[in-house]
């Protein structure tokens, strides 16, 4: 049921065009970041899947037609509106960069050609999901990054601003790097690896920590992770050491994690037990991480959480879903926001990435040399043309298109801005529209997507 997973003035709207007559004209809107979060030079494209889901599966049912119908908004809107709403399937198309994908302020991460009702009612969920997978993708590749090879798993559900936020989190901040989830429902879903052992519960509830570790060791065997700080963090760590193999490791929760670490490591080490590994979570971001990795803290893996799945220091990605190209009657208007500091370009568009810059052209210019086209077909005329990557295959291609961004992008601190151009047709177009934003323009064919652009 996702008809009335939308914002009211997205059916206001629709009856609106459907009463004008405007219901079937072709429109062709863009979801793309206006500007970039605060210590943000890049984002990584996440939550395709559920936006090709929605689009796929996008219908009213008659109790949801039922209730529209009972809104005073709606008691002037024309018997076609509610018809319409009644055979509602999305027949239109949908580009979209892969997910993974790291895309800069200005770029379409999608974009949407349909029927003007289906293509306007679609924009909520689309902004909801490809900002909020975004955001964790984004956050998790920079604690990725900053953890140097050390293993990150995500362990925030709990802090989520919901648990459905929180199994999209945990697919999110797979794709941006890291080795797992503690949630056990994205596992299943998704096909990540799932983490996690006991938490403080578990000691308290047994009068002697050290049973309480020998019974997690009988259950866990080779994966057992002690949580060692519910009470003296290096007696914790003593008992644990005394129960030998066979174990993964410890968990550090609290504290001092630089000193900590390095005093548990050296009773680990004086039993023997050089292999077993040290995990440390606890409010931990890609700052605190990276205090650590400089100051060599012998941590193996880090597990973070409120500000993984919360992404705390940008919790709201602007993501904005602009109508550029509207069709009806042979003819094709080329449409733009002229207001200050909220203008946008008109015209479909194709994103081409070179080792060291992006062009952003209109969407049937002739590809430049050396440009790698970014948005592909992934729905044409409402079928699915593509089976999409599974998450293991957005998370390989997030990392090796990160990699291949100059270094100095990819900096924490400081980082040099990503050069993004326009191409000289889209910026004619532009200047066109400014000028004369009102009048319809002749079809363009040489203007056309196609699957090969």
């Amino acid at each position: 049921m996702l008809g009335l997973l939308t914002d009211l003035y997205e059916l206001t709207m629709a009856a609106g065009y459907v009463q004008a007559g405007k219901a079937d004209e072709i429109a062709t809107f863009e979801l793309f970041i206006r500007h970039l979060p605060r210590r943000r030079n890049f984002v990584i494209a996440a939550g395709l899947q559920q936006a090709v889901e929605y689009l796929l599966e996008l219908s009213f049912t008659s109790a949801e037609i039922a209730y529209l119908r009972s809104l005073p908004q709606f008691a002037h809107a024309p018997g076609e509106f509610f018809e319409l709403l009644a055979r509602m399937r999305f027949t239109g198309d949908l580009w979209a960069v892969p997910e993974g994908t790291p895309i800069f302020p200005g770029e379409p991460v999608l974009t949407v050609r349909a029927p003007l009702v289906q293509a306007q009612i679609a924009e909520t969920y689309l902004l909801a999901t490809v900002a909020y997978q975004t955001m964790v993708a984004t956050k998790a590749a920079r604690i990725v990054q900053t953890a140097g090879g050390r293993a990150v798993v995500e362990f925030g559900t709990r802090r989520a601003h919901s648990p459905q936020a929180g199994v999209l989190a945990a697919r999110a901040a797979y794709i941006g790097g890291c080795i797992g989830t503690s949630n056990t429902l994205a596992g299943m879903k998704f096909g990540i690896p799932v983490y996690g052992t006991a938490a403080h519960s578990w000691v308290q509830s047994f009068a002697d920590e050290l049973e309480a570790f020998r019974e997690l060791q009988k259950l866990l065997g080779p994966a057992t992770i002690y949580l060692i700080d519910t009470y003296d963090t290096l007696e914790g760590a003593r008992k644990a050491a005394s129960l030998g193999r066979p174990l993964w490791g410890v968990r550090l929760d609290s504290g001092d994690l630089l000193a900590l670490s390095r005093r548990v490591r050296a009773i680990l080490d004086e039993a023997g037990l050089h292999d077993a590994r040290i995990m440390a979570s606890g409010d931990l971001n890609e700052y605190k991480i990276g205090e650590l990795v400089r100051a060599r803290a012998p941590i193996d893996a880090f597990g973070v959480g409120t500000e993984l799945a919360t992404s705390a220091d940008a919790p709201a990605l602007g993501a904005v879903y602009k109508l550029v190209e509207l069709e009806s009657g042979g003819q094709r208007r080329y449409t733009a926001k002229l207001s200050e500091d909220k203008a946008t370009l008109p015209g479909a568009k194709q994103i081409y990435r070179f080792a060291d810059h992006d062009r952003v052209a209109c969407a049937g210019e002739p590809p430049p040399a050396g440009g790698e086209p970014l948005l592909r077909p992934v729905i044409l005329q409402g079928r699915l043309v593509e089976e999409l990557p599974d998450v293991s295959s957005a998370r390989a291609l997030a990392a090796r298109a990160l990699d291949r961004l100059p270094a100095d992008v990819r900096r924490l601190e400081q980082p040099e801005p990503y050069r993004v151009e326009y191409s000289q047709a889209l910026l004619a177009l532009a200047e066109q529209v400014r000028r004369h934003p009102s009048p319809a323009l002749a079809r363009d064919p040489g203007n056309e997507r196609t699957e090969t652009t």
